[in-house]
């Protein structure tokens, strides 16, 4: 991720403090600015778009007069801004080249800034590190991501990986370990990509349920950050998974869980 700054707005007379790591977009509506952070959250403050600017630093992109987008939230442009979280926002298309090339020069900066800091270097030294995951009865992965020129995530490199995964993936774990996922699996489905590029520059945690045509699965998949430019991933083979309610409580819980995830009221379900 890119070196974070901290802002301070006021949205609802209260004072909010920002990292500009979680900031997706801010959006002009007439004079009030909607900043829209990871997660689902949007602030609104009265203050212009280009004071917020000034604040921000360089890791944004004007996309059209009333618009800035982080350079890091996007997963590519076509006919629209498609950001890495599944919106799209419009933009001047007479600016596409221009806004092409800022996008490129700002990702290639943020990419670079991942380094090793703590990164294990080898295979034995990831194999360290997690040794505590071998005998873990769930499949878990540490993965590197691999971006393409255009600074997309294209592939991932499983860089640890436990019996489980192994058994999981139907692949001995000797062969899993430093393969990239497209190596191995030429059916790569590259839905996978945006969660965890998400997870690798945002941050977040992130789970998702889908079913992987690559092992004939379906999935869930939990994965949140790691290192820098890697994330890790813990899979459950959702056939294997039984729900255990416990109470009431318990079943409160599931209705507001479902609720969430669907951007449900859980009150209507």
């Amino acid at each position: 991720m890119q070196e974070a700054k901290l802002i301070t707005i006021i949205s609802n007379g209260k004072k909010i403090v920002l990292s500009t790591n979680t900031i997706l977009y801010i959006l002009m509506i007439e004079k009030i600015a909607e900043i829209h952070v990871s997660g689902g959250n949007i602030y609104k403050t009265r203050m212009t778009l280009g004071k917020l600017e000034e604040k921000l630093g360089g890791g944004f992109i004007k996309i059209h007069r009333g618009c800035i987008v982080s350079a890091m939230a996007i997963h590519d442009i076509t006919d629209k801004i498609n950001l890495s979280n599944g919106e799209s926002l419009i933009y001047t298309l007479r600016k596409k080249n221009q806004i092409i090339e800022q996008l490129l020069s700002k990702q290639e900066s943020m990419i670079r800034s991942f380094g090793r800091d703590n990164t294990p270097a080898t295979a034995e030294e990831y194999r360290r590190h997690y040794s505590g995951f071998d005998a873990l009865p769930f499949a878990f992965t540490d993965i590197e991501m691999i971006f393409n020129e255009e600074r997309q995530a294209v592939d991932w490199i499983f860089r640890y990986a436990n019996p489980a995964l192994a058994k999981l993936e139907k692949i001995p774990l000797e062969r899993l370990v430093d393969s990239s996922f497209s190596r191995l699996f030429s059916n790569m489905d590259s839905k996978w990509l945006r969660s965890y590029e998400r997870a690798t520059l945002f941050g977040e945690i992130l789970e998702i349920m889908d079913y992987s045509p690559e092992i004939d699965t379906y999935l869930k998949v939990i994965c949140f950050p790691t290192f820098k430019g890697h994330c890790g991933c813990i899979l459950f083979n959702i056939s294997e998974i039984k729900l255990a309610q416990s109470s009431h409580d318990a079943q409160k819980t599931l209705v507001f869980y479902l609720g969430k995830q669907l951007n449900i009221d859980s009150e209507a379900l």
